[in-house]
């Protein structure tokens, strides 16, 4: 079975238990099956599944743009490597299993995504709206926040960089196709294993505190505690396979919150609770929102374009892999449009050592990787195989459309002297993306910019931070309290 396959499985089977486990003691709130049209009709949910399609449509979008643009973004794993070192390999290597690998490959991929959907689920089937509201909405728009930082501020996975650091996770057959085809590898900050689910746990610490109340004491708090608990495991997880780096948790931790704040201050208005979506929006309102928030975005975006222009004019010391000896990584050329072609310049920056490249479809990369690693000696009989010698560098033009490719390295005989091998991949797409990217971007800087305000101004009506009413209500509100 393929791994959609087994995700759609999941969904099917597992969604009903998780619901009916999780709501043994509120039975009283549940929605019954026969009147789930009626409630997603009349709590208009059509929308949130809608929400769903954008966000995959989006992704999709942004993949489709991250290589092309490399050549001019660049990447920044190796400040991120000066500043952590080898820390995710001292993990793996200290916790290394079989069994253990094999438990986390699933949980990563497939109780990630089962998370994701059946939470949105579980908060509807136990008829609480506005959970459902913000989950959904906390999907959507964490990755939404999350674009700017993968375009411009790519960070190659650990094991891409880290020499003798293994890709549990990418290497092993059965997963490599679906995440060639899902994921271009240099997606590592922030982590969204982390920023999602924390995103769920901030929301439910807001709904609650909002009303007075204790997590503890929420009729959730069983399943907010399982969130909790598979939160920890993707943190463990993300280290371990040989995916993510130890910044990339405080950062997804971040971006979770930019986006829990944003929806828990948001989703009043967009549910009408307190009048229609623009009540007591003015001119002026609306001047002050564009200054503040223009001017964050603006900041935002300068420091993008300096992160490019810096990429730009240091692309020849650039690095993009290094290999220890023995060691085989792959690059991902993603699919292109009839007509076009990808030009890809592979550079050995070593002053000895041979550096070997086979260039294979991914699709008939699996024999080479059915244990778990990269089998150099099956791998190199799969596609066309070169040796880069020292100081030089192989330029290979792909040019068959429609179908991703894997340019797949490998250090064989590493002298005492250099046992690292660095290696430059520049692909040069044909295309210029960068003005899609900066449209996609723009969302993640207006909603960084309107969490920035939002908590400005309630922190100078001397109001709490998780006060989520619309502001034309404070005024009212403080007369109310004045008279009492």
């Amino acid at each position: 079975m393929e791994p959609y396959d087994i995700m759609m499985g999941m969904i099917l089977f597992l969604t009903p238990i998780i619901c009916w486990f999780f709501t043994r003691s509120q039975k009283e709130h549940r929605i019954p099956w026969r009147s789930w049209a009626q409630e997603f009709h009349e709590k208009r949910y059509y929308l949130h599944a809608m929400g769903y399609i954008v966000i995959i449509r989006w992704k999709a979008i942004t993949d489709k743009l991250n290589e092309p643009m490399k050549v001019r973004t660049g990447h920044w794993t190796e400040w991120v490597y000066g500043i952590e070192g080898e820390f995710t390999k001292w993990i793996q290597d200290a916790f290394r299993n079989d069994a253990l690998t094999e438990f986390l490959n699933f949980h990563y991929l497939f109780v990630y995504l089962f998370l994701i959907y059946v939470t949105t689920v579980y908060f509807a089937f136990s008829g609480d709206r506005d959970m459902t509201d913000k989950v959904t909405l906390n999907y959507l728009l964490i990755y939404a926040l999350a674009v700017p930082y993968y375009l411009f501020f790519n960070v190659e996975v650990t094991s891409s960089w880290i020499p003798g650091m293994d890709a549990l996770l990418y290497h092993d057959g059965w997963y490599t196709v679906f995440y060639a085809l899902h994921d271009p590898l240099d997606n590592a900050v922030p982590s969204l294993h982390v920023a999602i689910p924390f995103g769920i746990l901030m929301l439910n610490y807001l709904h609650v505190k909002e009303q007075g109340g204790t997590l503890r004491e929420w009729r959730h708090w069983p399943y907010h505690l399982f969130v909790l608990i598979n939160t920890g495991l993707f943190i463990f997880t993300i280290l371990y396979l040989g995916i993510h780096w130890f910044v990339d948790i405080p950062l997804g931790i971040l971006i979770g919150s930019i986006g829990a704040l944003f929806i828990h201050h948001l989703q009043p208005r967009l549910r009408n609770d307190y009048g229609p979506v623009f009540k007591g929006i003015s001119r002026e309102k609306v001047r002050r929102h564009i200054l503040v928030e223009g001017v964050v975005m603006l900041i935002l975006l300068t420091g993008m374009m300096m992160a490019v222009n810096y990429q730009e004019e240091t692309i020849e010391d650039r690095v993009s892999f290094q290999l220890g000896e023995d060691d085989s990584t792959f690059e991902i050329i993603q699919k292109f449009d009839p007509g076009m072609m990808v030009q890809s310049n592979i550079s050995n920056l070593n002053s000895v050592g041979q550096l070997e490249v086979v260039v294979v479809m991914v699709e008939t990369s699996v024999p080479a990787m059915e244990t778990g690693a990269i089998d150099w000696e099956v791998m190199q009989t799969l596609g066309e195989h070169y040796t880069v010698a020292p100081q030089t560098t192989l330029s290979l033009n792909i040019t068959s459309p429609k179908i991703y490719h894997f340019i797949v390295m490998h250090y064989e005989d590493a002298p005492e002297d250099e046992s690292v091998m660095q290696v430059r991949i520049i692909n040069d797409y044909g295309e210029d993306k960068m003005g899609e990217a900066m449209f996609l971007s723009l969302p993640s800087l207006w909603m960084t910019g309107f969490v920035v305000y939002r908590l400005y101004r309630l922190k100078k009506e001397g109001r709490s931070w998780i006060d989520s009413t619309p502001s034309y209500v404070w005024a009212s509100s403080s007369s109310t309290d004045e008279e009492a």
